[in-house]
């Protein structure tokens, strides 16, 4: 694909089966000719984004104009598509970052994404969205005995550094996994807090709560074009399927389509396709855990599941059923149909994984596709553009969105009505896009299809 821009027609996930009245929603009839602000995407970050600006100008005397602009419906990309975790990682990343970048700078990423989670649990409840929070646990399961070493290793490397947050994590080791998980083969376990959300109805309150307060949202408009260049006056040209915006701040909340329309992105936010399901559960042990799992077998191929509350369970990833065939997934913006190769991998998921369970009769009830951003060096871009003075960027989280965005899109607000400094916004450093990480040539997301 020349162009990662989105598809007509996306399958619909289970999160998107009740449509909220701003699904499908403008709010005028006609773009504006001009705004202050022109967010790029209306999933969790652009509607994060444009929430937290108007929240931060409510102080002020007047409030910016903003301008809302999504491509299909409303959450209709990655977040209406993910497995609804909303897990922070103390250990497992945050290891390969600490042996890259140092302790610090990895340990103020995992200060981060749990201090994300606390924040948007209270938000939650504070709004009173009902949206199926739940904080529990999360096992993260081992299947290989040599990646379960090598992953223990880089925990036990930050425990003596003194890395706050991986006290929190609780390891089992090969003698007692199995028992502790309820999981068929585990090698060891790591558990810890996380939280489980339902993502389509916490963005659409986002939405709303922004809309109520001055936000213009366009959906299926979606953007073709920005200027390479401000005008005279240092405004952008957003160029629509409907016309064009003029506008003091640009923010690409698009994720995995951002080198459609920043090209300095191409190769660095990379569209990358990924698998989920929804399993139904007629006759559930008497004894199931109500928690969350991550099942890992090496260093890519992993699984992640979640109990819901209607007793269903969302399990996501199959990545080893398609990985090989780098054309079915990466640089792949095809979210209409799912990967035929992955269909079948989740028939009798449970009865294979779990313990008790093989009397459950849970079975498959639909699998969906979704489109995610993902970054050669894992790490979202966020801040200005390099050399683009008025355009910001929130996006490539690598299918780790949910426990990092909220935060990010209110540090990217502080930018915009604040104008604060990277610095000041108290967003981690090693997420802060720059012209350094958009020289940088290894790709580290092929290696699953190339080795």
């Amino acid at each position: 694909m020349s162009q990662p821009f989105p598809v007509d027609h996306g399958m619909t996930s289970f999160w998107r089966s009740e449509p909220h009245p701003l699904d499908n929603h403008r709010s005028t009839d006609a773009l504006p000719d001009e705004s202050d602000i022109v967010i790029i995407g209306a999933g969790f970050a652009g509607a994060a984004t444009a929430y937290h600006c108007l929240e931060r100008s409510k102080s002020s005397s007047q409030s910016p104009s903003v301008v809302i602009l999504e491509a299909r419906q409303a959450c209709s990309g990655a977040t209406g598509r993910n497995g609804g975790h909303l897990k922070p990682d103390p250990y497992y990343q945050i290891g390969i970052m600490a042996a890259e970048y140092g302790v610090e700078a990895a340990e103020e990423v995992a200060e981060f994404e749990m201090k994300h989670l606390l924040e948007l649990q209270s938000f939650i409840e504070r709004e009173k969205i009902e949206c199926d929070l739940d904080v529990n646990r999360v096992f993260d399961v081992q299947f290989d005995d040599e990646h379960c070493a090598k992953t223990k290793a880089a925990y036990d490397l930050l425990m003596s550094h003194g890395a706050t947050r991986v006290t929190d994590v609780e390891f089992s080791p090969s003698e007692s996994a199995e028992a502790v998980s309820g999981v068929k083969g585990a090698r060891g376990c790591f558990s810890y807090r996380t939280g489980r959300v339902w993502p389509y109805k916490l963005v659409m309150h986002l939405l709303k709560r922004a809309v109520l307060g001055g936000a213009n949202l366009q959906t299926y408009t979606p953007v073709h074009r920005v200027s390479e260049s401000p005008s005279v006056d240092g405004k952008w040209t957003v160029e629509t399927s409907r016309g064009s915006i003029r506008a003091k701040k640009v923010v690409f909340a698009s994720n995995a389509y951002t080198a459609a329309l920043a090209p300095e992105y191409k190769n660095h936010i990379v569209p990358v396709r990924g698998v989920c399901s929804r399993i139904v559960v007629p006759n559930p042990p008497e004894n199931a855990k109500n928690c969350s799992y991550t099942f890992r077998s090496n260093a890519w191929d992993y699984d992640y599941l979640i109990h819901r509350p209607d007793g269903s369970i969302v399990v996501g990833g199959a990545k080893s059923t398609f990985c090989h065939n780098a054309t079915d997934w990466y640089n792949n913006t095809d979210d209409s149909r799912v990967i035929d190769s992955a269909v079948r991998y989740f028939d009798n998921y449970m009865q294979r994984r779990f313990h008790g369970w093989e009397n459950s009769g849970a079975y498959t009830d639909r699998v969906w596709t979704g489109i995610m951003g993902d970054t050669p060096d894992t790490l979202p871009h966020l801040g200005h553009v390099p050399h683009k003075p008025g355009q910001l960027i929130i996006a490539g989280f690598n299918g780790h969105g949910m426990p990092q965005i909220f935060l990010s899109a209110q540090g990217i607000a502080k930018m915009i009505v604040d104008e604060a400094s990277y610095e000041e916004t108290g967003l981690p450093r090693l997420f802060r896009t720059s012209s350094e990480r958009l020289t940088r040539t290894e790709n580290n997301i092929l290696a699953p299809a190339q080795g």
